[in-house]
């Protein structure tokens, strides 16, 4: 099995199919063995089967939500990366954050990892091994942190949280043995979210000190606000078989009830807050480099095109990955999907490619 994922991941690495779109780099990654378009790559159908459709319906239980998350990943690395657990301190109270190394002396680039969740989930269980994997990759120091997470902390005491760690990297940068000029920023879904929305206050606040953004199937349009680039529909995905599962895929995330704005925002922000919804910032010009990862079957698919788009109009270096036959969250499937393993080498790629 590790031997024809290996392969898998080694054919996706040399897909470098690029097309112009709308003024950004994009890369087309088809599913890696199987030549048929406009379907899901058989893991996730395998996966998606698997679930248990006569399971009926529930209210929203924050507790049985937060323990779905995540899947049993698994540790790809090829060398020893060493685990430190530490606390961040900050005037909200400290933040746990875990720090992953390769094992050398010499000076690092710095990636901080925010984790998806929607605002009210996750753990760094649960994205360990990326990041663990990035480290190894991309021979940087990763700190994923534990930021605070709604309801229990509504808007912004997350964000806070991740540029308060981003500020105590640069601060530290000596003791950590990191480069205060390599530091970038990464996370998955409301982690995406969370690292551009850093990107915009170390705009703001002048202070720089982001080198490169990636950004894994983003939340950047809370509320999905129809704007002059942007408006979701159905029609923007090429389905061609098993139309009615994947359609039932692609809307999963699909916020119709205002969900999210009620229990991430608690009405302590508008939705068109550009640290809320990054897409409806006024000026992105001078951000930092960016890549953003999408998955072909995922609701937020479309508003990170338009981001990646937002981004290029204003001079901001940007390239798009599209991983075909791909749903939401496949990163959290490491060592099973050899999309997971292929994005965390794009990400090591690019920032090393972004910030030379």
């Amino acid at each position: 099995m590790a031997n024809k994922q290996d392969g898998l991941v080694i054919r996706l690495s040399r897909t470098r199919e690029v097309v112009l779109q709308d003024g950004v780099e994009t890369i087309i990654k088809p599913v890696p063995d199987a030549d048929v378009t406009g379907d899901l790559d058989p893991r996730v159908l395998a996966v998606i089967q698997g679930y248990d459709a006569t399971e009926p319906e529930t209210s929203f239980d924050l507790a049985s939500a937060r323990a779905s998350m995540g899947w049993p990943n698994r540790d790809v690395t090829t060398m020893d990366i060493t685990t430190d657990h530490v606390l961040i301190p900050s005037a909200d109270g400290d933040i746990p954050a875990r720090l992953y190394r390769p094992r050398t002396e010499e000076t690092l680039p710095a990636i901080l990892f925010f984790h998806g969740g929607g605002f009210f989930g996750g753990t760094l269980d649960t994205v360990e091994n990326p990041c663990k994997l990035l480290a190894e990759k991309a021979n940087a120091l990763v700190v994923s942190v534990d930021y605070r997470l709604a309801p229990e902390h509504p808007f912004p005491a997350g964000l806070n949280d991740c540029y308060r760690a981003l500020e105590w990297v640069h601060e530290r940068a000596d003791d950590l043995r990191v480069s205060r000029d390599d530091i970038a920023v990464a996370g998955d879904s409301a982690g995406g979210n969370l690292a551009t929305a850093c990107c915009l206050l170390d705009q703001s606040n002048e202070t720089n000190m982001i080198r490169f953004q990636a950004l894994i199937y983003p939340v950047v349009n809370l509320g999905s606000i129809p704007t002059d680039d942007y408006e979701w529909t159905l029609d923007r995905y090429e389905i061609k078989h098993h139309h009615d599962l994947i359609r039932g895929v692609v809307r999963a995330l699909a916020d119709n009830e205002g969900f999210f704005n009620q229990l991430y925002l608690q009405g302590k922000a508008e939705l068109t807050d550009p640290l809320v919804s990054p897409l409806f910032a006024d000026d992105v010009t001078g951000l930092p480099p960016a890549l953003i990862v999408t998955a072909e079957y995922d609701y937020l698919r479309l508003e990170g095109e338009a981001y990646a788009r937002k981004l290029a109009r204003d001079g901001v270096p940007t390239r798009l990955i599209q991983y075909r036959g791909m749903d939401h969250a496949f990163m959290d499937k490491l060592g099973d999907f050899p999309q997971a393993e292929d994005c965390t080498i794009e990400i090591a790629n690019g920032m090393k490619e972004m910030t030379r």
